[in-house]
């Protein structure tokens, strides 16, 4: 029998675990706090460590249970100081997870899925299948993984460096939304690791259903991956629009609870060279939006290889960055990081599968040239 990974269950789950493996009802709740406080505030990596806990009971729990995080596949360290990990949570579950260091705070982009459904046409990640959803456990573990990396414990300390998560690495988080939602209860918790929900967004394509709920029962901030203000671009860039069309995700974002100036909504807008970037194009991102607390994120595109765009040209980006200013929209302009490294916007892709993927190429050159006459 494999051991329980106690990382990733909610603290009642938790607390239920111990109690099977023969920890008293009327100690549980106690020592159950004692396992939180090691797990998500020291981001302790076994049960030895635990040193104001009784040897026996240590013992009991590494014969039963296991905190191992996401295995490290590979880490990269890109020339702006952007960090890659690439990560395992199983045989062929491999997912990617960046911290973005920034002055006075650092981002960690977490993944939701490996792979993903969406086929965004901008995005690497959209190029590869969706294998499964990630559970809470590989979740939290990326930021676990993070911390380690960056020797960020305890998660309650000052001067952390890493201050901020973002859920717009691999997979559309809304489709994974109870996983999601366990995952980020236990980040946002103050007894765990210990970030603020106003410093934890979630990003979606525009799964509308789930808007509401996103904001009832997670309660981050909201990101909306949105690239094109008329539905006959962005039903080609983000072809979700064909299923909930720009109208009907504006209403979702309008009626998001707890929207107001001091808790806007964040527009991502990708800029591709001759597509989405006219200034006819500003103009009605600027009318659709209208009355939404909001802020435009106007990001140069990324380029992958095979990618179908190219990058929008920076005097265009300014233009168009002017009329969003005007009408009263902070529209600061995402400078790329990470590209070195692939960790940029849009980039993310396990390096398995375009490893696996330039193997299959290489095994069919070889069987072509065997079916060469000699």
């Amino acid at each position: 029998m494999f051991p329980t990974n106690l990382i990733g269950l909610p603290f009642e789950g938790l607390k239920a675990a111990i109690v099977e493996a023969g920890v008293a009802e009327k100690a549980a709740p106690m020592r159950a706090r004692q396992l939180w406080n090691w797990i998500y505030v020291h981001g302790a990596r076994d049960f030895v460590s635990m040193t104001n806990l009784a040897k026996d009971f240590r013992a009991h729990m590494a014969e039963r249970f296991t905190l191992a995080r996401p295995q490290v596949v590979t880490e990269q360290i890109s020339n702006d100081g952007t960090r890659k990990w690439l990560l395992r949570g199983g045989p062929g579950v491999e997912f990617e997870t960046v911290f973005i260091p920034e002055p006075g705070r650092g981002t960690l982009c977490v993944s939701s899925q490996v792979g993903c459904t969406l086929n965004c046409r901008f995005c690497h990640t959209g190029t590869q299948r969706l294998v499964r959803n990630l559970t809470p456990g590989e979740i939290v573990g990326q930021v676990m993984v993070a911390r380690d990396a960056l020797g960020d414990w305890p998660s309650t300390g000052e001067n952390r460096r890493l201050t901020n998560v973002v859920m717009m690495g691999m997979g559309e988080p809304l489709y994974n939304f109870e996983n999601v939602k366990a995952a980020l209860a236990i980040v946002a918790d103050g007894d765990g690791l210990a970030l603020s929900k106003r410093r934890i967004t979630l990003s979606t394509a525009g799964v509308v259903p789930m808007i509401r709920r996103a904001g009832e029962e997670i309660g981050s901030a909201l990101a909306i991956s949105l690239h094109a203000a008329r539905d006959e671009v962005r039903d080609i860039l983000v072809p979700l629009n064909r299923k909930y069309p720009v109208v009907e995700l504006l209403q979702a974002c309008r009626a998001y609870p707890g929207l107001s100036n001091a808790r806007r909504i964040t527009f991502e807008y990708v800029m591709l060279k001759g597509v989405n970037d006219t200034l006819a194009d500003a103009r009605e991102l600027v009318r659709v939006i209208r009355g939404i607390p909001a802020k435009i994120n106007l990001i140069p595109f990324n380029p992958w290889p095979g990618a179908p765009y190219e990058c929008s040209d920076w005097e265009q980006i300014e233009k168009f960055a002017e009329i969003v200013n005007r009408a009263g929209y902070a529209s600061p302009v995402r400078t790329p990081r990470g590209r070195d490294i692939m960790a940029a916007c849009g980039q993310l892709k396990s390096e398995s599968v375009k490893l696996r993927a330039s193997e299959r190429l290489a095994q069919l050159r070889s069987q072509e040239l065997a079916r060469i006459p000699g």
